[in-house]
């Protein structure tokens, strides 16, 4: 949600930028921790989730490294379509997100 907020429009300075880049790379982290916790039904979907959001969340850090809002919120849009795919096949539909 941090990183909602953070995206919600173009950083006027490099203290906006520094918090999406925070909050970028404890996604990206995240998703390398849901991969050590892929359930036995439909592993390989939760694994190609996870990958895809942890590449998601590392393009919206690289994005803010160059203050390119465009890309950020285009990578943030991405890796939010994925999260919220794996919410909906493995948490009944529930913490649905809107970019």
């Amino acid at each position: 949600k941090r990183l909602k907020a953070g995206l919600a429009a173009n950083p006027k300075d490099k203290s906006g930028w520094k918090s999406i880049k925070g909050d970028s790379l404890t996604l990206a982290e995240g998703a390398n921790l849901l991969l050590l916790r892929a359930p036995e039904k439909n592993a390989d979907d939760w694994r190609k989730l996870s990958v895809d959001v942890r590449r998601f969340g590392g393009a919206v850090y690289q994005a803010a490294r160059k203050a390119d809002y465009t890309a950020a919120r285009r990578s943030y849009v991405a890796m939010l379509r994925c999260c919220n795919s794996c919410h909906k096949q493995f948490a009944d539909g529930e913490h649905q997100l809107k970019p």
